[in-house]
């Protein structure tokens, strides 16, 4: 704050400038009365951790009480608490702490993942807690929810969001954000979208009824089980399970579990659903300062619905979190399925919602998940034994679908169709490269996408996903077993510091 008036100053100015220092001296002397008045507060000895807090607690409630009682205006109480729940919280510098107010739209939300459904346009999000101008705190993408309109917009992990129908996100706070994406179903909301460096284009989302998912599954060619966890939920172990019984009477002779995109959710759930593959041993355990945080979770003996040495697949990519990565890891560690797609994301940290006692809560990490082996992979991810990358663009490519998707020739196209043939739309790609000349697979899907906005989305499209190809090739072309022999655990990979992996060559 400047302390420098210009040459307009009023009297009026000067004499709110006087009653300022005078207010400053005043709060300066009521500090040092107070300090010396209370020694305990500012004892030298510092070692002991029960004095120290102790202090800093009666120096809050000097601070509360004086804010309260002595500043220009008439303040709220209630102001102040949430201020300082914020503050601490968020001082821990973690992603996953943070102070749950239950006027929020995050409070009023706390139960999506088990019971809640609500108008929104289906995007799992995060936000830095500080915004710079070398570093924006854009609102990313973690992973869109299947079947939502996110979605079928094509939204995908890690876009940006820049705008939230005008708004600049690094401008406005978590629970904005959220207020602004949910409202009532059937209304629109626009986002400016970027990916990559220079890939930008507006979207606009019908917002829907938003459920939790749980999975979606179905039989594909050559006996292979294709099974979709979207995320785990107190319902997921048993749609597992129906799965599981389906592809069993269908005769399946191999299993792809697709864990792409799956944020996570509850640990006793993916607990109960590697417990389907794993006869025996510890399937996750936790570990943290307090000591009934310290937990194994253990496979229990005759539970396991899927034979030892099964032929399984798991895809994975850097939208697989915390409890996909249980799974994954957990499968991994006992040899029981090959990894195939890219690094997952790597939160291995346990949260826990603490009720206070005014409806509002709080979300603390209390422990560290780690995997069978030992492992703990917060901020590392577990790789796949075999990467497939999707391949990137380049920021030509970037540049000329920005064009595209700043037009309507593609909702143009889809328009009044209630088909949609594959020749239909190699002839229009054919059509659309000579205005826009990028690949024609990527521009199929961009048709695609297009086309599924208002209607069901199919399963699975092994004509685009090459990730989703190179497993089934797996499971038809090569001997799962065998791969499983040379793979390593995740404990193993990290004390190696080699992350090397097979590495498939992206389809042309």
């Amino acid at each position: 704050m400047s302390l420098t008036k210009g040459r307009g100053s009023t009297d009026n100015e000067c004499m709110n400038s006087r009653k300022t220092w005078l207010g400053a001296i005043v709060f300066a002397g009521a500090l040092l009365v107070f300090t010396l008045a209370s020694p305990r507060l500012f004892a030298r000895d510092r070692s002991e951790t029960g004095e120290s807090s102790e202090r800093y607690l009666q120096l809050f409630e000097y601070v509360f009480g004086f804010v309260r009682d002595n500043y220009v205006d008439e303040v709220d109480p209630s102001v102040l608490y949430k201020g300082a729940m914020k503050g601490m919280l968020e001082a821990l510098d973690d992603p996953y702490t943070s102070y749950i107010d239950s006027e929020s739209i995050l409070g009023r939300n706390l139960q999506d993942t088990t019971t809640g459904a609500f108008g929104g346009v289906g995007l799992s999000i995060t936000k830095p807690f500080e915004s710079t101008p070398e570093k924006p705190a854009y609102v990313e993408v973690a992973s869109p929810i299947e079947d939502t309109p996110g979605w079928k917009a094509g939204i995908q992990p890690g876009d940006l969001i820049l705008e939230i129908d005008g708004t600049s996100t690094p401008e406005i706070t978590m629970d904005e954000v959220l207020d602004r994406l949910r409202g009532p179903v059937g209304t629109d909301v626009s986002v400016l979208i970027r990916r990559g460096k220079a890939l930008e284009f507006p979207v606009t989302l019908t917002r829907a009824l938003i459920e939790v998912p749980t999975v979606k599954f179905g039989m594909m060619d050559n006996g292979i089980g294709y099974l979709r966890i979207i995320e785990f939920t107190p319902l997921t172990p048993d749609r597992v399970q129906d799965a599981l019984d389906s592809f069993r009477e269908a005769g399946y002779t191999s299993l792809l579990i697709d864990l792409r995109n799956n944020p996570g959710g509850l640990i006793t759930s993916v607990v109960d659903v590697a417990d389907k593959f794993v006869g025996d041993g510890v399937i996750v355990s936790t570990k943290s300062r307090v000591t009934y945080e310290n937990r194994e979770f253990r496979a229990k003996s005759g539970t396991s619905v899927v034979p030892a040495g099964f032929p399984i697949v798991i895809l994975i990519n850097k939208g697989s979190a915390s409890a996909s990565e249980i799974l994954a890891g957990a499968l991994k560690d006992y040899h029981l399925a090959y990894l195939v797609g890219e690094t997952t994301y790597g939160k291995g940290s346990v949260q826990q919602v603490i009720d206070l006692l005014n409806n509002d809560a709080m979300k603390v990490t209390m422990a560290r998940y780690y995997t069978p082996s030992g492992a703990n992979i917060d901020k590392q991810g577990i790789p796949p034994d075999r990467e497939v990358l999707l391949p990137e663009l380049g920021e030509e490519d970037e540049e000329v679908l920005s064009r595209l998707l700043n037009t309507t020739v593609l909702a143009d196209f889809v328009a009044g169709r209630e088909t949609l043939t594959q020749k239909d739309v190699a002839a229009f790609v054919q059509k659309l490269e000579k205005d826009y000349p990028v690949e024609r697979r990527v521009l199929k899907r961009l048709v695609m996408q297009e086309y599924y906005r208002t209607r069901v989305t199919p399963l699975y499209d092994l004509e685009y996903d090459i990730q989703l190809k190179a497993a089934v090739d797996i499971l038809l072309e090569e001997d799962v077993r065998e791969l499983l022999k040379a793979t390593n655990t995740v404990q193993e990979i990290q004390q190696s510091g080699d992350n090397t992996m097979a590495v498939a060559e992206p389809a042309e």
